[in-house]
């Protein structure tokens, strides 16, 4: 009894663990991007990309290779280019979009809008897939959409550019959740496997972009920063942080249960938010925090429906047989991943 207490009490300390070093990195990530576009005045999210995807590179080389943290998943030479570098392509624009959107809006309204995918995973399933759901998934949604609505409403610091390329990146991130079923199919991916075939091909992806739209105003900025060093030391260390957020996921993903990582999920946003708003103040509104709150709310929900509805089919398959009625046909949940890997 004792040992199987310890046992619970030292897995309960994990999950808590990985939680937290999960939420730092991922706060830190958000605040030193957001540092760079805000108080460095290095406006260039291409570049700010590119040197996350060449440090994700080597960071996932280092722990497959050197540290042995988690074995190589073998890919075939024909499928490196016929499925990975599609879901590269996607990849590299969900980093950019999100980069863009920090550029040009708050913290605050970036994460509450990121939190709008949930949404944007079903309404793109039922419209270019005709996937259908149940009146519950459709139902938990509701509490989503209008909180979207009221924060975009009442935000005080809106831009088009930004809210534009957040929204977006919404896509971005549900398309690649879908698209990884079929282009996927066979391998099962770790966070770190992940990075370590998709940031070289994003690397390459974004490197001309970056020079072409970027390169002259790097170049300027060179020459009119006073601390050149330190700020590209920062700039580098939120490569370096980036490839950590991935590797915390993995940790995370592996320490705790579904529900707890929805859950875990939509207070890492409620952290960033506050956090944001400490360090750089920008103006927050009484409905505009209230429009954020019913969206982690109504995504802490959606997410509860989910698992709800995934424990009763799991449930019913054993007993009963499975039919072709129409019922039967019902999608039941969307292509969000169980656990899912959020690079």
């Amino acid at each position: 009894m004792e040992a199987g207490g310890g046992g619970g009490r030292l897995s309960t300390m994990r999950a808590v663990l990985a939680i937290m070093q999960w939420w730092g990195f991922n706060v830190t990530v958000i605040i030193t991007n957001k540092w760079i576009f805000q108080n460095l005045d290095f406006k260039f999210p291409l570049t700010v990309s590119w040197v996350h995807f060449i440090c994700s590179s080597i960071g996932a080389y280092v722990a497959i290779h050197v540290l042995k943290a988690k074995p190589l998943i073998q890919v075939e030479p024909e499928d490196r280019w016929r499925r990975i570098f599609p879901m590269s392509f996607i990849f590299c624009a969900n980093i950019v979009l999100g980069n863009v959107s920090l550029r040009y809006i708050p913290v605050s309204f970036m994460q509450t809008i990121k939190s709008f995918t949930p949404a944007t995973t079903v309404i793109l399933q039922w419209l270019v897939w005709s996937k259908h759901f149940e009146w519950r998934i459709w139902a938990s949604l509701v509490p989503i959409v209008g909180g979207i609505l009221l924060t975009s409403m009442t935000e005080l610091s809106f831009n088009v550019s930004g809210f534009c390329a957040a929204m977006l990146g919404c896509l971005a991130t549900s398309t690649k959740t879908i698209l990884a079923e079929s282009l996927l199919h066979g391998y099962k991916f770790d966070s770190i496997n992940t990075v370590y075939y998709m940031a070289p091909f994003a690397t390459m992806i974004l490197a001309l972009p970056a020079m072409l739209l970027e390169g002259g105003g790097v170049i300027d900025w060179f020459y009119t920063q006073d601390s050149v060093f330190s700020a590209l030391v920062i700039i580098l260390g939120s490569g370096v942080l980036a490839f950590c957020l991935n590797f915390s996921i993995f940790y995370v993903i592996h320490s705790t249960t579904a529900v707890t990582f929805n859950v875990a999920g939509n207070f890492k946003v409620a952290v960033a938010v506050l956090v944001s708003w400490l360090i750089f103040r920008n103006p927050i509104s009484l409905m505009n925090a209230i429009g954020c709150a019913i969206t982690l709310v109504g995504c802490t929900f959606y997410g509860y429906v989910r698992h709800l509805i995934s424990q009763q089919k799991q449930a019913a398959s054993p007993g009963s047989p499975r039919t072709n009625s129409p019922r039967s046909r019902v999608e039941m949940l969307p292509l969000v991943g169980h656990k899912q890997d959020k690079v």
